[in-house]
Formats: structure tokens, C-alpha cells, sequence
């Protein structure tokens, strides 16, 4: 179903080869960010005691979403718009990009797993609740940037890898064959920081946000002047910090 993960494989996994149409250095007009449906883990944690992270599934509820977000990607396109997919390795984020691209009835599209766009590692399979328990207060205590997870990754990993993938897309952007519309099929904290990453925000501005609901998704919006702008911000549950450095892209 899917091509091979490098951003710049020119196989395809979906419909018709593209032509090549726009001027080099073209970036997509959207850049859309989905999290996955619901799985059987967001109903009973324990699972990952006795089943890899990767392997976990959907539920029928997050199958019927992602099947409805197809529907509402499909009204954010045009009729010609043709689109690219980026989608994490993890079996709940392949279910969801299979029901959602089901509802793409009309517009082309190519996709490629991306293991950069994979969960935070949480350490293999996961200790008792107990355990468990006291490594989620401490994160909450330590903040969720920085904490490091035993055998696992911080926050700030994660970031770091995905430095490297939005420099591989502002490479696959020179292509003149690059899609109207991207889509990166990932993960909760996973959509925090590409966002986090690509505007450059801060660490504080980044611990006071929710994560999306389940397939729920943002878009990155091409303005005039060919920056991208948040069409719909993540929600907040409390008011950030303030930052003593401030940064722009």
C-alpha cells in the first residue's frame, strides 16, 4: 500500500503519476496535520504492557473517523488539487490513512510512510500501572519538552527528528511536480511539534497546548507573500509563560 519512506522515492502508492505543472520552488498552498483515530490503547492503557506501541490498533469508532475525515479533508480541496501523504510507520496511523483515503473519491494523490513521523518512544513495552503512574507525575513536574522517558525519548528528541524531515520537505518543495496539498497522517504530541518546530514557537508556548482529538486536524495555510499561517490553533489550557527568546521563520 505504501511507498518506500524517503521523502524524495518517486513511487506511488494511489492514483496517476503527476505532470510536471508548477514553477520550481513552489511549496504546497496546505499543509494539513492529522492525528490518528481512536485506538483499543486510548481505552485501556494497560495494553501496552503486552503489545508493541506500533502494532496497536483502531477501534470501529476510530476506524468511522478516520473514514469521516476523509470527508471533511475532501471539502478542503479543489477539484484538481492533488495531494501528498506523509504517515507514521504505526499500524493505527496506517488503519487511518486506509479509511481516509477512501473518501478521496476525486483528486490524486501519492503517499510514503515516514518513520520520523512515528509516536514518542515511551520505552518498549510498558511497566505496571503503578510504575507508570509515578513516571507521568514526574513528567508532568518536569515538563513534557524536556523529560525523558526511561529507554525512551524526551519531547526535545522528537523535535530533533523532526528538524531533519521538515529539511528533506523544504528539499522535496524545489521539485516542480510537488503536490497542491501535503498531508502528514501522525500523532498527537507529534503535531505540537512540527508546528512547535516550524514556526519556531517556544518551549513554553508548546507545554500549555492540547493535543489534537482524535482525527482532528490543523492546517498550515500559504499566504500571499508564500508564508505559511495556523488556520486553526491548537486549544490551551492555560496561558504560556513568557519566553525570553523569541524567534521567527
Amino acid at each position: 500500500m505504501f511507498a518506500s519512506s524517503s521523502v524524495g522515492c518517486p513511487r506511488l502508492g494511489g492514483s496517476s503519476p503527476f505532470s510536471t505543472t508548477r514553477a520550481p520552488g513552489q511549496r504546497p498552498r496546505k499543509i494539513i496535520l492529522l492525528r490518528h483515530g481512536e485506538s483499543v490503547a486510548n481505552l485501556d492503557k494497560s495494553i501496552h504492557r503486552v503489545v508493541p506501541d506500533h502494532k496497536i490498533k483502531l477501534t470501529k469508532k476510530g476506524l468511522d473517523q478516520a473514514r469521516e475525515a476523509g470527508h471533511r479533508l475532501q471539502k478542503e480541496l479543489g477539484p484538481s488539487d492533488r495531494l501528498q501523504f506523509y504517515v507514521s510507520p504505526y499500524l493505527r496511523t496506517r488503519q487511518t490513512f486506509k479509511e481516509l483515503s477512501s473518501a478521496l473519491t476525486t483528486n490524486e494523490y501519492k503517499v510514503f510512510e515516514e518513520p520520523r513521523l512515528r509516536e514518542q518512544d515511551w520505552g518498549n513495552f510498558q511497566a505496571p500501572s503503578e510504575v507508570m503512574k509515578l513516571i507521568c507525575e514526574e513528567r508532568e513536574k518536569y515538563g513534557h519538552f524536556y523529560y525523558r522517558i526511561p529507554n525512551g525519548e524526551s519531547g526535545a528528541d522528537v523535535y530533533d527528528r523532526l528538524s531533519t524531515f521538515i529539511e528533506s520537505l523544504h528539499r522535496a518543495f524545489d521539485r516542480p511536480d510537488f503536490p497542491d496539498v501535503l498531508v502528514l497522517i501522525t500523532h498527537g504530541l507529534l503535531a505540537r511539534l512540527f508546528v512547535m518546530r516550524w514556526f519556531r514557537t517556544s518551549v513554553e508556548e508548546f507545554e500549555c497546548q492540547d493535543n489534537l482529538q482524535h482525527c482532528e486536524f490543523i492546517i498550515m495555510e500559504k499566504s500571499t507573500r508564500g508564508k505559511y499561517v495556523l488556520k486553526s490553533p491548537f486549544r490551551k489550557w492555560k496561558v504560556p509563560e513568557a519566553s525570553e527568546v523569541l524567534s521567527s521563520e
